[in-house]
C-alpha cells in the first residue's frame, strides 16, 4: 500500500502543529514501507556556527516517521511517539536535508522505524534516528 504524494502532503498539512509546518517539510517520495521528506535549509534553523540545529533534525525525523507509517498502512491513523533516539554524525551547513524513514516492523499496535538524514548532494550520513510509535487507531 503506497500512499500517493498528494495524500501524504495533506496528512502533513492537516495533522501537525504550526511550528512543525514552519519547518517547511515536503514529501518527496512514499513507498510500501518508507517515506522520504526534504527539510529545506533555513538560517532560522541554524545554531551558532551555522550548522542546522539538532532540534530541527529530530522534529523532522519524527514527522518523517509518521508519513512512513501512514504510507505503510495505506492511510493516516492516530499514533504517538513512544521513543526516539538520534545520533548526530556531521554538521549540515547551507544544504537541504533528505530524511529517509524506513519501517523496520509494523505491527497492529506498534511501529518501528529507522531514519537516515543526509545533506542534499552528499552521500555521507549527517544523522540517524530510531523511532518507536504506538498505533492508536
Amino acid at each position: 500500500m503506497t500512499l500517493p504524494l498528494a495524500e501524504a502532503e495533506k496528512i502533513l498539512a492537516d495533522n501537525f502543529a504550526p511550528w512543525v509546518l514552519d519547518l517547511g517539510l515536503a514529501v518527496v517520495e512514499t513507498g510500501e514501507r518508507h517515506a522520504v521528506l526534504r527539510l529545506p535549509w533555513s538560517e532560522r534553523l541554524a545554531r551558532e556556527g551555522g550548522a542546522l540545529s539538532g532540534q530541527a533534525l529530530m522534529a523532522a525525523a519524527d514527522t518523517a516517521t509518521v508519513i512512513a507509517v501512514a504510507s505503510a498502512r495505506g492511510a493516516y491513523g492516530p499514533m504517538t511517539t513512544v521513543q526516539q533516539s538520534t545520533t548526530f554524525q556531521r554538521a549540515v551547513l547551507g544544504a537541504d536535508v533528505l530524511l529517509d524513514a524506513r519501517i523496520t516492523k509494523l505491527g497492529r499496535r506498534m511501529a518501528f522505524a529507522d531514519v537516515t538524514m543526509t545533506a542534499d548532494g552528499s552521500e555521507d550520513v549527517a544523522a540517524r534516528a530510531s523511532t518507536v510509535y504506538a498505533l492508536l487507531g
